[in-house]
């Protein structure tokens, strides 16, 4: 949960290596996958249509925010790349070997996403 009594909690009085940078980052990513967790634990907690349009939708942003945030680790450190892209290799590799690959993935509308191409950020967009 939030650490809000020392105002000055995320301050550094220093610039950040990009090492330290990548750190950061991936505790914001944790940051972001709690919130989503709590936003959508709110929203199916609760039958009111306002609440839930309102929910789903700052829950869906901070999936937005966790693209962002790989986007910039892969930028900041190239390396990243290879390793999403062996874990998706892996993943893709275990559903040809289940046979699941061919059958195209809906949404919750049950709309086809066949024609868009899996990626860590596609993974992200699922609801």
């Amino acid at each position: 949960m939030p650490n809000f009594a020392n105002p000055f909690q995320g301050n550094v009085e220093r610039k950040l290596s990009n090492a330290e940078l990548m750190q950061a980052i991936r505790l914001d990513i944790a940051g972001e996958l709690e919130a989503i967790y709590l936003y959508e634990s709110h929203y199916l907690a609760t039958d009111d249509p306002a609440a839930k349009a309102v929910l789903a939708d700052i829950r869906d942003e901070e999936k937005a925010h966790m693209g962002e945030l790989i986007t910039l680790m892969r930028y900041l450190d190239p390396r990243e790349t290879d390793f999403f892209l062996s874990g998706e290799s892996e993943v893709k590799e275990m559903l040809e070997e289940l046979g699941i690959a061919a059958a195209a993935p809906s949404d919750a509308a049950g709309e086809e996403t066949a024609s868009r191409p899996l990626s860590v950020g596609s993974l992200l967009d699922e609801s």
